[in-house]
């Protein structure tokens, strides 16, 4: 039986259990709102808390929250479809601060009429956040589904634009 090393983060958005393999991040799960035990019992693996073995993963989630990160730099354990998968590797290519849309992602990976099918390999993104389903909104600009909800897919959009830096429209300005 696969090990699978887990911990607890209080975020901004609520505690997030973190779970990380040999192999490397396996799960983000936010807001945690009960034990993990129950949803770790579904990974079908022998659950260990680690702090040691999910500290990168927490120093990364702790400098994202701090506005001090825009991209994750961590060896990651996805596992799905090889649809999934392009769509998980299509998210990792959405630049902080920006959003896609489903059509975008279903176009990116060769796949312009899958949109739907985009929109449920998003929802099942195991590692949200670090693989950045939350940048992905409806071709109208609206926000639509969301795993962990609307109110945080929101306030993770907001968090993310409101560090985004843009010039002041002086340095923009060019000399006369």
């Amino acid at each position: 039986m696969e090990l699978i090393y887990f911990d607890i983060l209080p975020s901004p958005i609520g505690r997030i259990l973190m779970g990380t393999t040999e192999r490397g991040l396996r799960l983000l799960h936010y807001p945690l709102t009960k034990s993990p035990e129950g949803y770790l019992r579904r990974l079908d693996a022998r659950a260990i808390r680690s702090r040691a073995r999910t500290a990168r993963v927490r120093k990364q989630l702790v400098e994202y929250f701090a506005g001090r990160r825009r991209r994750f730099d961590l060896p990651l354990d996805l596992r799905g479809t090889s649809f999934q998968l392009a769509v998980w590797r299509a998210l990792q290519g959405i630049p902080y601060g920006r959003t896609a849309s489903y059509g975008d992602l279903a176009r990116q990976i060769g796949r312009p009429q899958a949109m739907r099918a985009v929109g449920t390999a998003n929802h099942r993104n195991p590692i949200g956040i670090v693989v950045p389903c939350h940048r992905v909104i409806g071709s109208d600009g609206t926000l639509t589904g969301y795993a962990a909800g609307l109110d945080i897919k929101k306030n993770l959009l907001r968090f993310e634009a409101a560090r985004v830096t843009c010039p002041s429209p002086r340095a923009a300005a060019s000399p006369s």
